[in-house]
């Protein structure tokens, strides 16, 4: 009977690490993340489930004679704001993956 309450005690930690887990990511997946690229010329937020809110493009990036020149800044924006979820992601949800590979 002794193994019982352990396994019910063990049973009771990870239903309130999930709950945890949960609040956590609900947390993320609600905050905003902003990503910028050189000069400021495009701005783009996402949510923290990586969700595309805004884009804001500066008029002097938009040169029709170098549609690659917007292109880039764009591609900049976004990878910067994908790097902040990720690194947040990790912070936040790391803590409760750790161990477990």
């Amino acid at each position: 009977m002794r193994g019982m309450g352990n396994m019910q005690g063990m049973m009771k930690k990870v239903q309130k690490m999930q709950k945890e887990m949960e609040a956590a990511q609900g947390e993320l997946n609600a905050a905003e993340f902003t990503g910028t690229s050189a000069s400021d010329m495009v701005t783009v937020t996402f949510t923290g489930d990586k969700h595309m809110k805004d884009i804001a493009i500066k008029p002097e990036a938009i040169d029709p004679d170098d549609p690659d020149m917007l292109q880039d800044l764009i591609i900049e924006a976004v990878n910067a704001a994908m790097t902040q979820i990720d690194s947040e992601t990790q912070s936040k949800m790391g803590k409760y993956t750790q161990g477990l590979m």
